[in-house]
């Protein structure tokens, strides 16, 4: 019998406050970790229902905070981060709010310095492949394809 199964539910319930409180987690996240603990399925729901009754677990936070994090640090567009939220089954409407959190302006603006960057930084002297490549990197960040196809189109008539 391993030492995982003797595990109180007080314990389990201590261990999971200081996973969430570390950083910002998701209910997939949490039932993920419950599984890596071993914890039996029906202490699941009574964990998560303790998690989230003190706060600890909160997807509304969760969406605002990854959407907004994302945005800043990785430069990832709306259908990017869209897509992460999804595949922690976040729901639409919480994506949705997670999204409002991203200033228009700013988003804008970091889109139009993203693209000079990135176009500036390939050394492809081939036209139609350093094309290729300006988009699909931006197309795998989760920018809008329209945007950076027309960021591609201005950016090649510039150099």
């Amino acid at each position: 019998m391993s030492s995982q199964s003797t595990t109180s539910l007080s314990e389990i319930v201590q261990k999971m406050e200081f996973y969430c409180s570390y950083q910002e987690r998701c209910h997939a996240e949490v039932v993920q970790k419950l599984y890596t603990l071993t914890v039996p399925q029906n202490q699941h729901d009574e964990v998560i229902v303790h998690l989230i009754h003190h706060n600890f677990l909160n997807e509304e936070r969760f969406a605002k905070l990854f959407s907004i994090s994302k945005f800043h640090q990785k430069k990832w567009g709306k259908k990017r981060i869209s897509n992460e939220l999804k595949q922690r089954n976040i729901s639409d409407y919480l994506i949705r709010m997670g999204l409002k959190e991203i200033p228009e302006e700013e988003y804008e603006t970091t889109f139009t310095d993203l693209a000079k960057k990135t176009w500036d930084s390939i050394s492809e002297r081939n036209t139609i492949k350093k094309r290729k490549k300006f988009c699909d990197t931006l197309l795998r960040k989760g920018w809008e394809s329209d945007w950076v196809y027309e960021a591609s189109k201005k950016l090649e008539r510039l150099s």
